[in-house]
């Protein structure tokens, strides 16, 4: 099937006419026939159209090998130890502080974690001042804080640190629970009591000695891509506070372009945290499905959901990663993992690494992303990689499928609460939710026969190249209207050109990651993104550190030094 770039010809909607419209749809003969229209300028009656090889259908990813399950253990500390060395920046030149120079700083005694919570605060503090404030964190608890550090400070003092995470700034989105705060998902109802377990990644990134610093912003529910929260406030991009981080880890990502954070925690259902990462100008990993246990993390899309690291650079995804991954006793999903080599390979990720590339969708994107991402394919060429041409079938369909997919899943999660708290939802997300009414079962079967197709075809493609590359986005981010402050919004096209190339690694549980390539007009950071075979996320992350050796980092527009 050859690739045809569609554009999704329907209504922006946003303050009064989205109320209006969410209402029409709420009425019973009008509302059928609205929504109705919408799915079907989502694509949804295409699904009909797919006619399966085989009858069944998966209802998850599936790489799973039973004959080879292994339980393994992993030493963390002596992981983090392995750091490898990157090559420094230039005089002048912008440069992150990385996990790495955090432990340094603490190590030499010229900063504590103390002093890194105080200027924290203060960054924060001052980030709430700003007209528009940046919304960084839905919530935070300073004594918490407080105490973090000066537990991790005396570790450093004693010579006894836990890891060379311990005492580092670490974002957590609050789709996932963390000690001692509630988990709003991002709403206004939710957060009733607070949390007295943390998640499983909260919980080993707690073990390594992480200072976590709050509850970071979202999308509501995570259902949307802008980070435009009318309860919370729109989490604004560090490279342009006018324009939008992404979604949903809207906050975790913004925490980590602004300095304040070398690593977050972010969730990605349909690019939830390789899009945010990618509009802040940050790199973002979405591991194979269940590399990463999902425990305490809010059930929201039980199919397509991924827990993983935002970070300033590859190697500190790889330090969040190497905490955050593997196996766990009782997680059925997350047993079903072949052991991770957990040591850094080397600096020459990219060093003779077959590269697939679909250029009639990777084309697909407005004009600015494009030049960027063209001049990115020689870099990566200079890396030592060699482009492939590929074909992908049936993409539009895999869009169709993952959408029909998560919103049901979604939707189905809702139902204990849409009947009392329907009206406390932001405007958007009341519409999504009755738009998701109009999904039907045989649709729902539908997606997952189409799953199992794009699963089949990757894992073929993987036996002739090494990665997939595409752009991360089909657009730079979008700029944050007023009017949408308040209600949300409902731009089916822009969110189409948003997500083009996200969902797909969503779908069939594969790894993917994305990375600054370069900056538009205006300082806009563009990001790239690589597909990997499943199980294969370290290769990822060193093939996104060699390019990063290939590229010279911008400063953002807004931007805090918590170590000098």
């Amino acid at each position: 099937m050859v690739y045809e770039a569609k554009k999704i010809k329907a209504p922006v909607l946003r303050g009064a006419a989205l109320k209006a419209y969410a209402s029409a749809v709420r009425t019973p003969v009008l509302g059928d026939l609205l929504g109705s229209q919408m799915l079907g300028l989502a694509g949804v009656p295409e699904l009909g159209n797919f006619v399966a090889d085989d009858q069944l259908c998966s209802l998850r990813p599936r790489f799973f090998r039973p004959n080879e399950w292994q339980p393994y253990q992993k030493d963390v500390r002596a992981s983090l130890e392995t750091w490898p060395h990157a090559v420094g920046s230039s005089a002048g030149e912008f440069k992150y502080w990385s996990v790495r120079d955090y432990a340094q700083a603490y190590e030499s005694g010229r900063k504590t974690p103390w002093d890194v919570a105080q200027a924290f605060l203060a960054a924060v503090k001052e980030s709430e001042s700003y007209q528009p404030p940046m919304r960084f964190f839905i919530a935070q608890d300073e004594n918490d804080l407080l105490r973090q550090a000066q537990e991790a400070t005396e570790r450093w003092k004693a010579g006894a640190p836990k890891t060379l995470l311990d005492g580092v700034p670490i974002a957590v989105k609050d789709e996932v629970d963390m000690i001692p705060y509630p988990t709003s998902v991002g709403t206004s109802f939710m957060a009733q009591d607070a949390a007295k377990i943390d998640a499983i990644t909260v919980a080993r990134l707690r073990e390594a000695g992480a200072m976590l610093l709050g509850k970071a912003n979202m999308h509501e529910l995570g259902m949307g891509v802008t980070g435009i929260n009318p309860h919370h406030g729109a989490a604004r991009n560090p490279y342009d506070p006018r324009r939008v981080t992404g979604g949903s880890s809207s906050g975790s990502a913004a925490c980590v372009g602004a300095g304040i954070s070398p690593v977050a925690l972010g969730a990605d259902g349909g690019g939830s945290i390789r899009l945010p990462a990618a509009f802040c100008g940050v790199v973002g990993i979405k591991p194979t499905f269940g590399r990463i246990p999902e425990g305490g993390a809010a059930p929201l899309c039980w199919s397509v959901a991924h827990l993983g690291p935002i970070a300033a650079t590859a190697l500190d995804a790889w330090a969040g990663y190497v905490a955050m991954t593997g196996p766990i006793e009782g997680d059925e999903i997350a047993l079903m993992q072949p052991p991770e080599q957990l040591n850094w390979p080397s600096n020459n990720g990219l060093e003779g690494k077959k590269i697939g590339i679909f250029r009639p969708w990777t084309n697909d994107t407005d004009d600015d992303v494009q030049k960027i991402f063209v001049e990115s394919l020689k870099k990566f060429e200079d890396c030592g990689a060699q482009l492939v041409d590929i074909e992908i079938e049936h993409l539009s369909l895999a869009r169709v499928a993952h959408l029909t997919s998560i919103v049901s899943e979604m939707g189905a999660s809702q139902m204990k609460h849409v009947k009392k708290h329907l009206h406390q939802y932001g405007v958007d997300i009341q519409l999504n939710l009755k738009l998701i009414e109009g999904i039907s079962a045989s649709d729902y079967v539908q997606a997952q026969r189409v799953r199992d197709a794009m699963n089949t075809q990757l894992e073929n493609l993987f036996d002739k190249v090494d990665f997939i590359v595409t752009p991360a986005t089909g657009c730079l981010p979008p700029m944050i209207h007023k009017n949408a402050e308040s209600a949300g919004e409902s731009d089916l096209g822009t969110l189409d050109r948003v997500m083009r190339f996200a969902p797909l690694a969503n779908l069939t549980g594969h790894p993917a990651i994305t990375f600054p390539v370069g900056y538009a007009e205006g300082n806009v950071p563009v990001a790239a993104q690589l597909i990997g075979s499943a199980w294969s996320e370290m290769g990822l992350l060193s093939a996104a550190h060699a390019f990063e050796q290939k590229l010279v980092r911008r400063a953002p527009h807004v931007y805090w030094d918590l170590l000098t």
